[in-house]
């Protein structure tokens, strides 16, 4: 089922970037991934629900990286690897504007993110003195940080790398956890902070 998954998947992002997504029928989207219709409806009600079921799989995967490699840094969410990532496809992000269906993927996003920084909060030292709650509302927060940076940094297409972004997005974060403050980013061909 996964390698059928991953093949409707595909063909809806490859469809997303060629039509808008009212216009993308489901025989299309069969059509494009060989897929038979019954396969289909046995999973899926129609394209909305293939697209929101791929974004809770990727947004899943996303966020849950560095709890998953045991990480040993002090980062509490994956931001260089999402923009990295999202950086890639910024055709798709086009397209997922331009279909009005960017917010909902997003808060979808924000909330996997949300719960991962509070589990990763969990697993720090200066995370673990805070209080359940006080985790939770951190990783609403910073998750809501993180996405208003993506938004800003797809929209603006500054000269900032991901790893910069990474960099701007935890000396964000790291007072309010407790955790020591990082010096700033450079952009590129500037000096200092």
């Amino acid at each position: 089922m996964a390698r059928t998954r991953d093949a409707l998947g595909d063909a809806l992002v490859a469809l997303l970037q060629e039509k808008p997504f009212d216009s993308i029928t489901v025989q299309q989207v069969l059509d494009r991934a060989r897929v038979a219709r019954s396969t289909f409806y046995t999973h899926f009600r129609g394209t909305n629900d293939l697209l929101l079921s791929d974004a809770e799989d990727f947004w899943e995967m996303m966020s849950s990286q560095l709890v998953r490699r045991k990480e040993k840094s002090d980062r509490v969410a994956p931001v260089r690897e999402l923009f990295s990532h999202v950086a890639e496809w910024r055709g798709f992000y086009k397209a997922m504007v331009a279909s009005e269906k960017v917010r909902d993927v997003m808060e979808l996003g924000q909330g996997y993110f949300a719960r991962s920084i509070a589990a990763r909060l969990a697993e720090l030292p200066a995370g673990r003195a805070l209080s359940a709650t006080r985790r939770a509302a951190l990783g609403h927060a910073y998750a809501g940080a993180m996405f208003s940076l993506l938004i800003w940094w797809l929209s603006n297409r500054t000269p900032a790398t991901a790893a910069q972004m990474d960099h701007e997005f935890h000396r964000i974060v790291r007072p309010g956890v407790g955790l020591a403050p990082s010096g700033g980013w450079t952009q590129p061909g500037r000096k200092g902070k």
